[in-house]
């Protein structure tokens, strides 16, 4: 990243504080134009409150957030309550707070993939159709950026790695940046420029491995994932097999967390596939190569 190219987002040394408690401590990250960046960690560990800090949401109580002039954020929830009585259509939700003309309309669920749901009531989408729709509107605001909040949560592996996929065209036909939340500790989007693992900091950093081409893949994920799904190898010094610890005095064991070990160090079925990351990673500001 250039001088002449800042970054779209970017924390540094930031801390959040709520009910009294630190639920993010020391977080610096940067976001470039067109990367996709992925975060994950387990529940409770402060992916949501990330988020919402980086979007001006919740304040930091210390450190700083900085965000390029005139950002364009297109932000995709991680759900949506709909009332079932209320007779809101695809097309009308679409144009909520702002309306956008039927042209327009059309032209992104196309986008999409979802033309056939213009008319139909939101309650009644499938939680695919409803996530597209979802990304049909953050890409109404044409955004520099797109974060997602756990926007494959609910979804099967097909619809999973079918949804990478389509988030990997937009970014490539549109320069938009991604920043995503994943609910899963293990399986990323492939496509993924980075991977940051958080549990209250961050714990380590790295690429997701792409292992398409192994057959223990295809046992893993099956057909139909095209390469949209990749393992990423957790390399820290504590697990994620217990609550989340504000305080940060995390568990240290004698091995690193890797794809299918548990904190007693044996090893759980990850779809018998012994897939793992050999990429590098950043973990307490140093690097290991594997």
């Amino acid at each position: 990243m250039t001088a002449a190219m800042p970054p779209l987002l970017a924390a540094d040394h930031i801390c959040v504080r709520l009910g009294g408690q630190e639920v993010l401590h020391d977080v610096s990250m940067r976001i470039a134009r067109a990367e996709i960046v992925t975060i994950l960690g387990p529940n409770g560990s402060g992916k949501s409150t990330l988020l919402r800090a980086l979007l001006g949401i919740v304040p930091v109580s210390h450190g700083q957030v900085t965000r390029s002039a005139g950002l364009r954020i297109g932000y995709v929830p991680q759900k949506l309550q709909i009332d079932r009585s209320l007779p809101l259509t695809a097309r009308r939700f679409l144009s909520l707070p702002i309306r956008h003309g039927r042209a327009e309309t059309d032209a992104v669920l196309a986008r999409v993939g979802v033309p056939e749901v213009t008319e139909r009531p939101m309650a009644g989408l499938s939680g695919g159709q409803l996530q597209r729709v979802l990304l049909a509107r953050a890409l109404l605001t044409q955004p520099d950026i797109l974060v997602l909040d756990e926007p494959t949560q609910g979804l099967d592996q097909p619809g999973e790695a079918a949804f990478y996929r389509l988030i990997d065209e937009v970014r490539r036909d549109t320069g938009a940046a991604v920043l995503m939340v994943s609910h899963d500790l293990h399986v990323v989007m492939s496509a993924s420029d980075r991977v940051i693992c958080l549990n209250g900091h961050i714990c380590c950093e790295g690429t997701p491995r792409v292992v398409s081409g192994a057959p223990e893949y295809r046992a893993l994920f099956g057909l139909g994932t095209q390469g949209a799904l990749a393992l990423y190898q957790h390399v820290h010094d504590h697990d994620h097999t217990h609550d989340h610890d504000h305080g940060h005095d995390h568990h240290h064991g004698t091995h690193g967390h890797d794809d299918g070990h548990t904190k007693d160090g044996h090893k759980t079925d990850m779809g018998q596939t012994g897939m793992v990351q050999t990429g590098e990673h950043k973990t307490g500001g140093h690097h290991h190569h594997a």
